[in-house]
């Protein structure tokens, strides 16, 4: 056990002096800007939907929006692709600039920093936000966290099952989702931290390593999981869903920009739902999209499509309890240092106030 908590230390420690570095260095990041002029060409004619988007008050001033985008495909991914949120914030005087991200936890240097305003990230990131006193709000659920996160293993790999990790090198982005997934994983086969050799590797450093043999498996979400198994004949150990382990994933926000513009976080929440409705509606569009901007064959963002079911759902009791659980277990293992009322970052008002604005305009 102090070999474990001594792992999940190192978390504590990596994530105080991320946060630190950040309030005293904020020009620098990991993140790549674009402007809503440089955005992609949209693939599609805007919806009857987009244009209910612009009831929200125009602005005195021009207000830039700064939104986090991460990973090949999602609704974010979409939503930049075919300008959603640059056609609803122009009607409003407003412009969007977004920020792309490997992961999770350094959409929140960013938030601290005062360079982002909106991004989805899954929860375990939000704890490590909350923990490093980040000023922010998680305003809505996006998805359950059950078939998001797994663990593969190459095509050839030995291992069946979970307690055969035991010994073995599993790559892992530190602080995000994943990792937490995989802790609660390996608790769950009956093995200990110090059972395995976690190797801290962001996705686009994970893949080759697993595809090279220099790491026995990869715990990892979608879509990097599914281009894994298609590419490279990789195998899914086991998921979030057949473990049971809910992990909800949440749209978040800068608490001082919900503050000084309520109207305009309504409106992109109401923006993320129209362009979350029209990503099912039209999931053959959806696919060659994906294909033609993210280079990956069809059958591969038809698998990720399917095995996925994006959310907006409001913070429910539910949601809210299994968040609760994620960061009462990074407690109990030393990941973090002091317990949570994750409650305090939860505002669920402002996402209640959208789908009622939507169900009204039907």
């Amino acid at each position: 056990m102090s070999n474990q908590i001594g792992s999940f230390k190192h978390l504590s420690v990596f994530l105080f002096l991320i946060f630190t570095l950040t309030l005293t260095a904020c020009g620098q990041g990991s993140s790549t800007t674009t402007t809503g002029a440089n955005a992609a060409t949209p693939a599609t004619a805007a919806t009857p939907e987009a244009a209910t988007a612009t009831e929200a008050a125009k602005p005195k001033e021009k207000v830039k929006i700064n939104i986090g985008v991460q990973g090949k495909t999602g609704i974010l991914v979409y939503a930049r692709e075919n300008n959603f949120f640059e056609k609803a914030f122009a009607a409003v005087g407003a412009e969007v600039t977004w920020n792309e991200f490997a992961s999770g936890p350094p959409h929140f240097e960013a938030l601290a920093s005062g360079r982002l305003d909106f991004g989805s990230v899954g929860g375990t990131p939000v704890i490590s936000g909350q923990v490093g006193g980040v000023d922010f709000k998680a305003i809505g659920v996006t998805s359950d966290g059950r078939k998001g996160n797994m663990i593969i293993i190459p095509k050839n790999s030995p291992i069946k099952e979970l307690k055969d990790l035991k010994g073995k090198k599993i790559a892992v982005a530190k602080g995000s989702s994943a990792y937490n997934f995989l802790y609660m994983a390996i608790a769950k086969a009956g093995l200990k931290d110090d059972d395995i050799k976690v190797i801290q590797l962001q996705p686009d450093d994970a893949r080759p390593a697993l595809d090279s043999g220099a790491i026995d498996a990869w715990s990892i979400w979608d879509p990097y999981a599914t281009i894994a198994v298609f590419q490279a004949g990789a195998k899914v150990l086991v998921s979030g869903e057949e473990l049971n382990i809910n992990a909800p994933g949440f749209l978040i926000a800068r608490t001082k920009f919900t503050q000084d513009h309520p109207d305009l976080t309504v409106l992109f929440l109401k923006t993320y739902e129209q362009a979350r409705k029209y990503y099912l509606d039209h999931q053959d569009e959806v696919a060659n999209g994906f294909v033609k901007t993210q280079k990956l064959d069809k059958p591969i963002i038809e698998t990720v499509l399917k095995n996925t079911f994006p959310l907006l759902s409001p913070i429910t009791p539910e949601f809210a309890k299994a968040h609760q659980e994620q960061a009462d277990f990074l407690y109990s293992q030393g990941a973090i240092n002091k317990k949570l009322d994750t409650s305090q970052v939860l505002e669920g008002k402002f996402v209640e106030q959208a789908l009622k604005e939507l169900s009204a305009q039907k």
